[in-house]
């Protein structure tokens, strides 16, 4: 059977779920959970969520990332955004099995907010795994693979390669290569899925499942997608790999997007 990531209604699925997380992750999220309430406790935090591929069961020990929400009430403060950053190193000194920690901070207002319905709404709803506090995906719609959907979760390419290439013009480290590949190769992948996701019909997290599907609708741009996938689970310093994605496949699949979805909305 053709796996679509739907529910029985047809809208999309919560990928992740606490009785995947595959055991050797186990104490890393315990951690998690631990040092969190430890640096924001009290009224500030609201709810925490994980989401990737350790929710979803299919974290590689010493290849994957140990990914994380944190909503809180009000809007973060410097001093949330230092604590966050404070949690992850420990998490990454402390956990070789872990390729790294990474802590996304918002706010419950902005999260619930009519702007981030079909982004970070969407987010919450389907792609994150409740672990503290209420969980606010009961204040979200079901989701469905629409066109806008895929408008308002990465109609924003275009932008995003402005401030790859000037970041890719400043990088002169191997680390800081590995890390502008890995970061911009998901981020073409999961553009690529979501180009053709309404009209394949459903939902998928996988890198590799993302570019074969895209390939079946644009096979002539299939290379390039699975080249990115590739490079998304082992990232290179191959300057000409980095320039196929930031300056060939990058602005084609941006122009493309927006003549199939329309451009994402900017934030008032």
């Amino acid at each position: 059977m053709d796996d679509r990531g739907l529910a029985a209604d047809g809208t999309i699925a919560r990928e992740g779920a606490r009785d995947r997380v595959p055991a050797a992750f186990a104490p890393v999220v315990s951690a998690a959970q631990a040092r969190t309430v430890a640096a924001l406790a009290g009224d500030r935090l609201h709810s925490v969520y994980l989401y990737g591929s350790i929710p979803r069961g299919s974290a590689i020990p010493g290849i994957s990332d140990l990914d994380m929400l944190i909503a809180l009430h009000d809007e973060p403060t410097d001093a949330d955004l230092a604590a966050a950053r404070a949690i992850e190193t420990e998490l990454d000194r402390g956990f070789p099995q872990i390729h790294g920690a990474g802590i996304l901070l918002d706010s419950k207002r902005s999260l619930l907010s009519e702007h981030e319905r079909h982004d970070g709404g969407f987010f919450v709803a389907c792609l994150c795994t409740p672990l503290l506090g209420e969980d606010l995906a009961q204040y979200l719609p079901r989701y469905r693979p629409t066109s806008l959907l895929a408008r308002d979760t990465n109609g924003d390419l275009a932008a995003m390669l402005m401030r790859w290439s000037a970041r890719a013009a400043e990088t002169t480290t191997a680390d800081a290569r590995i890390a502008l590949a890995r970061t911009v190769a998901r981020r073409i992948v999961r553009t690529g899925f979501t180009l053709i996701m309404p009209a394949w019909g459903g939902w998928t997290s996988d890198l590799h499942r993302s570019a074969a599907l895209f390939g079946r609708y644009y096979p002539e741009r299939g290379r390039q997608m699975q080249i990115a996938a590739a490079t998304a689970r082992t990232p290179t310093t191959d300057p000409e790999v980095i320039s196929m994605l930031i300056d060939d496949l990058g602005p084609w699949l941006a122009a493309e997007y927006t003549a199939v979805h329309g451009e994402k909305t900017s934030h008032p």
